[in-house]
């Protein structure tokens, strides 16, 4: 008997090898598939603002990476003994004005030069609702713990999401016409808004995101790890202890889906390589100095430099 559904999922056109390079924005979700890329070695760069929930900041941070527009004193401001800037994740906030601008503007030139060269790009959504700064009138990526007061709480709406999203591919076809997208909506539920509330805002996120794909391009790729959560892996065991974001046992079943469908098998077969040595590494010996135990790390020398010459980029 089949005792759960599956999500339908189709392969790749364009899939993930060891020579792509990827850049990734979005979602703490994003840091989660981050973490799988460093651990197997791909050629990954993650969230160079900070986590960023919203398509609308997600789209200004491509702005102004797309234009090399660099950030200046107005766009930065001091709260509780910090800079920040309503632009990024408070990650980034400095103590010292200059050093958060000069984190910032290089920021910007690095990740401008990795979407020049990036093969995919992976962006995870995880929200509709947006807080708007009153004073700036300008929807912001991070309150910085700013009073609420200051504030007004918003839904994005359908067009605007499709708008934003639309903007963005753009942005990034004019630096980098050969780049693949790989879309994805943060399975993360955003119960502080409220459970109907949390239904609405993905809802949106949904119908924004899907009326890009009626355009059928073929650089588009769409993930479901959202219906994976739900439905493959309905069930709390497969959540941390706050009941709301995946567990690590949940976080690997949704890597098995991506991998087995936006990666080639070489790389697959790469990728349990990559695994061995990295457990080979983690492997605490009782006794150092035995001679077993310089044969075994003479072994693991040998499996890092056959891997070495293969892919230079790789290391360990």
């Amino acid at each position: 008997m089949q005792f759960r559904t599956q999500i339908p999922l189709s392969k790749s056109n364009n899939p993930i090898d060891y020579n792509s390079k990827m850049l990734s924005f979005g979602s703490c979700f994003a840091e989660n598939m981050a973490e799988k890329f460093d651990y197997f070695k791909f050629q990954n760069e993650t969230n160079p603002f900070g986590i960023i929930f919203n398509p609308v900041s997600i789209e200004k941070v491509i702005e102004r990476t797309i234009l090399e527009k660099e950030f200046t004193e107005k766009d930065v401001f001091f709260h509780n003994e910090r800079w920040h800037s309503f632009e990024v994740h408070s990650d980034l906030s400095n103590s010292d004005r200059q050093e958060l601008l000069e984190t910032l503007n290089k920021a910007i030139s690095e990740t401008h030069k990795q979407l020049k060269e990036a093969t995919h790009i992976i962006i995870t959504y995880g929200t509709s609702w947006v807080y708007r700064n009153l004073e700036r009138d300008e929807i912001v990526a991070n309150c910085h713990k700013v009073p609420q007061k200051q504030f007004s709480k918003e839904l994005l709406s359908v067009d605007v999401i499709q708008k934003s999203i639309q903007n963005t591919i753009d942005l990034i076809q004019t630096l980098n016409p050969n780049i693949n997208f790989i879309f994805t909506i943060s399975p993360v539920r955003h119960i502080k808004d409220g459970f109907a509330e949390n239904q609405l805002s993905k809802s949106h996120l949904f119908t924004g995101l899907h009326s890009i794909f009626n355009f059928r391009l073929s650089t588009l790729n769409y993930f479901p790890s959202y219906e994976i959560m739900m439905d493959e892996l309905r069930d709390y065991r497969f959540y941390t202890e706050d009941m709301l974001h995946p567990n690590q046992v949940a976080i690997d079943f949704i890597w098995q889906k991506f991998t087995e469908n936006y990666m080639t098998p070489e790389s697959i077969s790469m990728m349990n390589e990559v695994s061995e040595i990295q457990k080979s590494l983690r492997h605490r010996s009782f006794n150092p100095e035995s001679e077993q135990h310089q044969k075994f790390l003479a072994k693991l020398q040998q499996k890092i430099n056959f891997l070495g010459e293969k892919f230079p980029q790789i290391k360990f």
